[in-house]
């Protein structure tokens, strides 16, 4: 398998400061957006400026169904930053790309459109391998119920609204780590793998 590249720490603060802009531009408007569509993924790119921030070592990042908070990352001077080592990194990407998945296939499983791989027997087999398989690799945390845990309770059982916010999280996140990984653009960063 050929091995990712990392973006230099000067890209990633490049980055960090288009993000700050944007969440900040996004924030001031608020009050009068009126659920605006781009001022909502405005907003929700403050989690891919978290996980830069995280990557340059001047974050924690919170778990997968908890957000960063915007307002405090626009705090931040990626100038005072380190970039985290690859292996890191990679960990942290493998991580978000788990909850990405697990996020996803909830969608589809809902809309109807998901049947698992021949050698399991349902979705739920499936995801409590994932579930189980992620944990021993240590990115995620021990299986709940045979599923992963979100909001205090089993993913399956989220609400609307709460599979929502996760699915955002996860997806800004794997974004943001996958761009630092990548060879690709902003703007075309893979997000099916």
């Amino acid at each position: 398998m050929a091995r990712a590249s990392v973006r230099s720490q000067r890209e990633v603060t490049g980055r960090c400061r288009a993000l700050q802009d944007e969440v900040a531009a996004a924030l001031e408007r608020l009050p009068t957006a009126n659920g605006d569509p781009a001022l909502v993924d405005a907003l929700w790119h403050g989690e891919a400026l978290g996980a830069l921030l995280w990557a340059l070592e001047l974050a924690q990042m919170p778990a997968y169904d908890r957000a960063f908070d915007a307002r405090r990352l626009l705090e931040v001077d990626p100038e005072d930053g380190e970039l985290r080592p690859a292996d890191e990194l990679r960990r942290e990407r493998d991580a978000a790309r788990l909850w990405h998945w697990r996020a996803r296939t909830a969608a589809l499983n809902e809309a109807g459109a998901l049947a698992p791989p021949e050698r399991y027997a349902s979705l739920d087999q499936l995801v409590a391998a994932t579930a189980m398989r992620g944990h021993e690799q240590g990115l995620l945390p021990p299986p709940l119920r045979g599923d992963f845990g979100a909001f205090g309770k089993i993913y399956r059982h989220l609400t609307a609204p709460e599979r929502a916010e996760a699915h955002a999280i996860a997806a800004e996140r794997h974004h943001a780590l996958g761009w630092i990984l990548g060879r690709e653009s902003w703007d075309d960063v893979p997000l099916d793998s």
